[in-house]
């Protein structure tokens, strides 16, 4: 139920009052339904898996599963309205291994409110506090003048801001040595395209203090030996990231991966993150110092060094186990030997709610190395939590008004924004954000891409309550509703996309400038097809972005499914990376009366398995397959003679993984398999993905089909 799922949407220590059912209520229920039997443990799975060995074992685990149902009840397990379709997905995984620890929101522990430390508040408020004597750096903000003080200093003037808002960027591009083409954008003209950085000396980089002695000592595990043979305390793809990151242009990675080097990636922006909150506090208690011991009189303007509200770095994750990682970065970070431990409030609590517990994960299951590194922990996608950092100490679960950092996923953060005309939302503490960084923004096109829009559209805007703040310690730039033209956006990402692009180039204001990495692939996941194959390519014809839907819908209904229609082409799966085209497929399907069977990612355990039966049996002719289902658990479809993809997939390992389920069905008739592909000049991108650079532009040349032959060697 949506009460027990719901967590308070705001953050602020005063509130202990229950919330009432409301129109938030009503957003989590249409964000959280879950049916009993998608609440059921992934290891159920294995069950299902071994169910398909034999014919006889599936039919007993059918039977088992759904009694004397009849086949059309199948219907009913899918989610049936279109609105359901930007619904997250995050029931399909192990869900009870985030509800028997997040016992904060939880009424059967007798604890409605989320959890947040109150009793820390006064030893981590900026306001009262002063710099520490015997650290030596009060005058850090000074020596440390580049570059975050060159950031934040710099007074934009009024035509600056109004040429940033009328006029488009200009861009250039530069080869860099491990990111490659890069691709520099900017509307003011004097900011000049950066170089990469050879070698980096950290004591070069201004980095505060402990950061500078203990970042060698952390990120030591991802150093090759020539790395350390130079005496580099960076990988190579980690200096170049880190040259961007540290000039404060926003910057978007699209080659972001889970196996390879998505850990080193995480390392270098957690960096950032805590070198920025570790000058702006410093700033801060320096400031606080000399006001206390300034004459009376003494003009104030000279200490402005805060925003409208104190959270300064806002970290998108998709799952409770980054939000581990990053925090135990950040703690090894600030840690700089075994004596010198620093204080972290509530540490078991969060080891706790965001740990997983290694005898929770079922054995046995055989999934891509890739799933199994995306899917590892604790895979709860609706959190937040809020980290205050103040010299020697750290604070978990601080309230938000009282944070520097807060870590969330894009439902958790959906669900505290709530939506137009809901009493109980907040958006206020994101006024003053300095640092955004989105990271595996992929995943979130599986999850729900709305919640990421939501977000954009309510950050930096000005505050509706001052939340007790001093304006004459505010910078003019967020007093002038500035903010946005100052915030840097990290962006990373396992793909390019049109989504994910659009949010980079409409939502992102920084005045520095943008920085994209922009390779283009020269092999494609086709390479990776090891079933000899037919693939056809067929082109469709749209006019714009907009009509291409409609288009792809006639043009299969009108010139590919009528090829299908006869019974010989039996065994045909249909992959739909949409949930909105499944639902108009499926519909048009029940009004034709084909003999079909279909599987999406709200599909119940006892019709994904009755469904599969059936296909592989041939007793169904067609399979419809949402490409989100196939993202959360990654089943060997046993069975399939001939593909269609309904569309290109998002992710384009996906397509020589759906290719190869071929394989799977014990059958001489390899001749007779085929796979056709729909395409239009608007899918350029995944296009590219799946079959190489160069064969695209070929294609988007040609109004002809285009027929390949894989052989499992190419």
């Amino acid at each position: 139920q949506s009460e027990d799922s719901d967590k308070s949407s705001k953050e602020s220590d005063s509130e202990t009052e229950v919330e009432q059912v409301s129109g938030y209520h009503k957003l989590l229920a249409t964000l959280k339904t879950s049916p009993e039997s998608e609440s059921e443990e992934e290891e159920d799975e294995s069950e299902s898996e071994e169910a398909e060995e034999s014919e006889a074992e599936m039919g007993s685990e059918g039977s088992q599963n759904i009694g004397e149902a009849e086949e059309g009840e199948e219907d009913k397990n899918d989610v049936p309205e279109e609105e359901e379709a930007t619904d997250t997905a995050e029931q399909m995984l192990s869900q009870e291994q985030a509800d028997g620890t997040d016992t904060s929101c939880d009424p059967r522990h007798g604890v409605i409110e989320e959890f947040t430390d109150v009793k820390h508040e006064s030893e981590f408020s900026l306001e009262t506090n002063f710099m520490e004597e015997e650290s030596g750096d009060c005058n850090a903000d000074r020596r440390d003048s580049n570059p975050f003080k060159q950031h934040m200093d710099k007074e934009l003037e009024e035509k600056e801001i109004e040429k940033m808002s009328t006029l488009p960027k200009t861009s250039s591009q530069s080869q860099w040595p491990r990111l490659g083409q890069v691709i520099f954008s900017s509307t003011l003209e004097k900011h000049k395209t950066l170089k990469a950085d050879k070698e980096v000396d950290v004591k070069q980089l201004h980095l505060r203090k402990p950061l500078e002695s203990t970042w060698p000592k952390v990120n030591k595990q991802f150093l090759s030996a020539v790395d350390k043979a130079i005496d580099s305390s960076f990988t190579p793809l980690q200096r170049e990231l880190f040259c961007i990151m540290n000039s404060y242009q926003d910057l978007f990675y699209p080659e972001r991966n889970a196996l390879t080097n998505g850990e080193e990636i995480r390392h270098a922006y957690c960096l950032h993150a805590l070198n920025h909150v570790l000058k702006a506090n410093a700033q801060v208690l320096s400031n606080n110092a000399k006001r206390r011991d300034r004459k009376p009189g003494t003009d104030s303007d000279d200490y402005r060094d805060q925003g409208l509200t104190r959270p300064k770095v806002l970290m998108i994750v998709p799952f409770r186990e980054c939000a581990l990682r990053i925090v135990h970065i950040f703690i090894s970070l600030l840690e700089v030997n075994d004596k010198k431990k620093i204080d972290v409030s509530n540490k078991k609590r969060f080891k706790g709610e965001f740990g997983s517990d290694p005898e929770e994960k079922p054995p046995n299951l055989k999934r891509p190395e890739d799933y199994e590194a995306v899917f590892a922990g604790n895979i709860d996608d609706h959190f937040r939590i809020g980290v205050a950092i103040l010299q020697k100490s750290m604070r978990l679960y601080a309230p938000f008004y009282s944070s520097d950092i807060i870590i969330a996923s894009p439902l958790g953060i959906r669900t505290v924004i709530g939506a137009e005309g809901e009493k109980k939302r907040d958006f206020d503490f994101l006024s003053s954000v300095e640092i955004l960084i989105i990271d595996q923004a992929d995943i979130y096109l599986m999850q729900n891409w709305e919640h990421v829009l939501h977000l954009m559209k309510h950050i930096n805007l000005l505050p509706l309550d001052s939340h007790g703040v001093d304006f004459s310690r505010v910078r003019m730039l967020n007093l002038n509703n500035w903010s946005k033209y100052y915030r840097q956006t990290l962006l990373f990402s396992a793909l390019q996309d049109p989504q994910i692009n659009s949010v980079f180039n409409k939502h992102c204001f920084n005045y520095v400038g943008q920085v994209a990495i922009r390779n283009v692939p020269l092999t494609g996941s086709i390479s990776h097809v090891v079933v000899q194959l037919p693939h056809v390519f067929r082109r469709l014809e749209a006019d714009s972005v907009t009509s291409v839907i409609d288009g792809r819908f006639q043009f299969f209904i009108d010139k590919v499914l009528p090829e299908y229609r006869d019974a010989i082409m039996s065994h045909t799966l249909i992959y739909v990376p949409s949930y909105f085209d499944y639902v108009r497929l499926r519909n048009y399907f029940k009004k034709e009366d084909l003999n079909f069977t279909h599987i999406c990612e709200y599909t119940k355990k006892a019709a994904v398995c009755r469904a599969r039966r059936f296909f592989l049996k041939g007793e169904k002719q067609f399979l419809l397959f949402t490409e989100r289902f196939h993202f959360y658990k990654r089943y060997t479809i046993k069975g399939i003679r001939n593909l269609i993809f309904y569309e290109l997939p998002t992710y384009s390992h996906f397509y020589s993984e759906i290719c190869n389920m071929l394989k799977a069905t014990d059958s001489g008739a390899d001749a007779t398999w085929t796979c056709t592909v729909l395409y239009s000049k608007y899918d350029a991108q995944k296009l590219a993905a799946v079959v190489g650079i160069d064969r695209t532009a070929q294609m988007l040349q040609s109004k002809k089909n285009v027929h390949l032959f894989v052989t499992g060697e190419n």
